[in-house]
This record gives C-alpha cells, structure tokens and sequence, in this order.
C-alpha cells in the first residue's frame, strides 16, 4: 500500500476466520449457489494456451484450493422488515441428519415445515442456504465443521426456494456450482504479521536523528487546535489479517479427487501437505497464507455473460519447490 492511501481504511483485524460475503452474482437467469468455501493448499505453475496472444503458451502462476466435503443441511427464508425495509430472518427449515453432522444438536423436526414454507413463500423476499463444510481427514489438521450461509441467486423467489429444497441434505461438489474457464472472486483473510510501526504499516520516510531524536515515527501527529489525532495519521498497530476479495480470477482447472494426482508436487505443499479431495486451480494468487479458509463466490460483475472459454492446459508443475 502506497504512503497515504485510504483505500483499506480502517486497518483492523477482522473478527472471525470466516470471510463474510454481504451480496451475490448479478444477472443470473437460473437459480444457483452464489458461494462456497476451500482451503487454500499453496501455488504452482501450469502451462495453458493464451487465446489473446496469437494462441500461444504462457506460463502462469496459479493456486490450488482444496474444497471439502461439503453439505446443505438447511435453508433460511427472509422477509422484509416493514418498519426499515430491509430483510430480517424469518424462517429456517432444516434436514435433521444433515444439522446434526453440522453440529446443531437440538433440532426439531423442522423438515417438515418444507411443505408449509412452499405453501407461503409468497411472503419471503430472498431464500439462502445453510450449508457446512466438513474439513475433517483433509491436510488442514482441523476438527470442526464450518458453517456459512450461502445465498441463492437467480430467478423468482419460488424458484429459489424450490432450487434450495432440492439440495437440501445433499453434498455440493465444485463441478455442482462452477466450470472451467468461469471467473470467479475469492474472498478471504490476509497473512496477519502483528503489531508493526509506521514505516513498515504505511511506508512513511525516517526522520533525521539531528532534529528529532528519533528514526522510525511520524513528523507530527496533527495541528496544535485541533484536539485530537485524526484516523489520517499513520501510527503503530496491528498489520494484516484483514477482509480481502480478490475479483475475477480465473478457473483452470476443476479437479476431483481422483486426480489429485496432478497436481499434489512429490514432497507435498509447503505446510499443508496433500491434496485427497476435490479441487480448484485458480490463476493467479489469493490472500492468505496456506490452510486459510476462502469463500469462492461466482463473478459479481457477471464477468462470463457473453460465455465461458475453457483454458487448455498442457503441463502442470508437480517437480521442485512448490509454494
């Protein structure tokens, strides 16, 4: 970040692992998933065919994300809150088995309230998922499952809905939700590097000793009436692991887990391991170190409208050091 910007203003921490996502794809005809959630396993390098130049051979860099099991176990239904207008959570229907592996442990039979919601969906205004990811057995070393909500775009609300009942207790693959060539943004949480001073957080220039007394602060911290230090100043505090999204990277490859092979390098990704589920190659980089969860959310700037071009990938890098 250049001295000054207020581009990522405020540099605080974000609250929790899971990257938040507050909208949704634009544009899409048929109802669909919006997002769902990897782990970032490291990068590589692949060979794929350059359309834009002379159909060429570049070499590119990419990352490989390692999805995991991953299931509905719910939908949740919203309605417009008449005093603000904006929408409130109205109803959760649940799958009792699929809420019990998410973790819930009272549910009531509450999938039987499908057949009512579908009676009175004309009352909601927006239907989203409830879905889990079950990271168990992959390379991350983690336990628990991972919940989010995922929202379901595209299409009237009754065909959301009767979308949503379809996938409900069921398990969402990439291939489900995503195909190779589509561009997609990566939503995630930066490397965290801890309480850092003013020349490394903002790149401010050191002060001459002979005047100050002192190298690595800032000249001022504001004018004499004002009372005050303003958020503008540069100043110590917590550098990295903030919220950032990533827009329109692109998807190379779509892998399932019986082609892991492909792409897993001989001594495995550098602290993370193996790939053993289903996969995506990303072009490109994404935020975060390795074993960060990621949410990946279809192109909200309805980046493939005029189509998707499948990329032609001729060598994968599984030799040497990978990253």
């Amino acid at each position: 970040m250049t001295r000054g910007s207020m581009q990522y203003w405020q540099k605080r921490r974000a609250y929790r692992r899971l990257p938040r996502v507050r909208s949704g794809p634009r544009g899409q005809k048929e109802p669909t998933i919006s997002s769902i959630v990897g782990y970032k396993a490291g990068m590589t390098n692949v060979i794929v065919l350059d359309e834009s130049q002379k159909a060429s051979d570049t070499n590119r860099a990419c990352t490989v994300i390692e999805v995991p099991t991953t299931e509905v176990y719910g939908i949740r239904l919203y309605k417009k809150d008449g005093a603000t207008g904006y929408r409130r959570s109205s109803q959760d229907v649940f799958e009792k088995n699929a809420a019990q592996r998410a973790g819930i442990k009272k549910v009531s039979q509450k999938n039987e309230n499908v057949e009512s919601a579908r009676k009175e969906i004309s009352q909601y205004s927006d239907v989203s998922l409830l879905v889990v990811a079950h990271p168990k057995g992959i390379a991350t070393g983690q336990h628990h499952p991972d919940r989010f909500e995922a929202q379901v775009s595209g299409g009237s609300v009754p065909d959301r809905f009767e979308y949503a009942a379809k996938l409900l207790g069921k398990e969402i693959k990439p291939h489900d939700v995503f195909k190779n060539g589509e561009h997609i943004d990566v939503i995630s949480i930066s490397k965290g590097k801890g309480w850092s001073g003013v020349i490394k957080r903002f790149g401010v220039a050191r002060l001459a000793p002979k005047a100050t007394q002192k190298i690595r602060h800032v000249g001022t911290l504001g004018a004499f009436g004002m009372g005050r230090v303003l958020p503008s100043v540069p100043q110590s505090g917590q550098l990295g692991f903030n919220y950032r999204t990533e827009h329109n990277k692109r998807i190379l490859k779509i892998g399932k887990k019986e082609e892991v092979a492909a792409v897993n390098p001989k001594s495995g990704f550098i602290n993370y391991g193996n790939v053993i589920a289903d996969y995506l190659v990303i072009d490109g980089s994404v935020p975060g170190p390795s074993k960060r969860l990621l949410r990946i959310r279809k192109s909200i700037d309805n980046r493939d409208s005029k189509g998707i071009k499948e990329p032609k990938i001729s060598y994968i890098a599984t030799t040497g050091k990978a990253i």
